[in-house]
């Protein structure tokens, strides 16, 4: 497993090895060892997974959870490709504003890990499908969004009459707006929150 570090603090690139021969191919696109290694969290707290299927040239995002309870999340590509983005929304960040950008896809499975705070964008390159670990449930009225337009954000998505957006995420306010209403995670509390969630969760699993 190759593992690279995103700009974004505290978010990872895992790129497992990928066994193909004729039949297909297999790959293990989430992998304890790895991950522990890479954030020093024993194991990934699954509580919910989610199967997010999208048509090609469907944008989803920019997401992100109320922290608290914040929510951390281990996406990767199951079927199709995707542009994947991770965006730092938490206020006082000193990557705040910030994002990277993966290509995601089945033929080549990796993981992307996005810590408690962090946004989540993405747009289906063809017929997709994204499979999520949650280390929450779902709750709506927790789920939040930024504009994947927003024109000072800069993210590679192009307002043209092929993209398809949800109405939530069509008038979904711009990152300045959303922190001007106070609807941004602060830096400080999703790192804290973070650290509650996994020792929480450590202790559960040693006990």
């Amino acid at each position: 497993m190759d593992v690279r570090e995103l700009k974004i603090a505290g978010a990872f690139h895992f790129v497992p090895q990928n066994f193909a021969d004729a039949r297909g191919h297999l790959a293990s696109p989430y992998q304890e060892a790895a991950f522990k290694e890479a954030t020093g969290h024993t194991l990934f707290p699954i509580r919910q997974t989610n199967h997010s299927q999208s048509r090609r040239g469907v944008a989803r995002g920019v997401h992100f959870t109320t922290t608290p309870p914040g929510m951390a999340k281990y996406v990767h590509c199951s079927q199709g490709s995707t542009l994947d983005m991770v965006v730092d929304v938490r206020v006082g960040s000193p990557t705040f504003g910030q994002w990277e950008s993966i290509v995601l896809n089945a033929e080549h499975p990796s993981g992307i890990y996005l810590p408690v705070g962090v946004g989540h964008a993405f747009v289906a390159l063809e017929d997709t499908v994204i499979t999520y670990l949650l280390s929450e449930g779902y709750k709506a009225e927790n789920e939040k969004a930024v504009s994947v337009l927003d024109p000072p954000l800069g993210l590679p998505v192009s307002d043209d009459e092929n993209l398809i957006l949800s109405e939530r995420d069509r008038v979904a306010p711009t990152l300045a707006e959303a922190a001007e209403l106070g609807l941004l995670p602060d830096y400080e509390t999703s790192l804290r929150v973070e650290r509650s969630l996994y020792e929480k969760y450590e202790k559960g699993a040693d006990a």
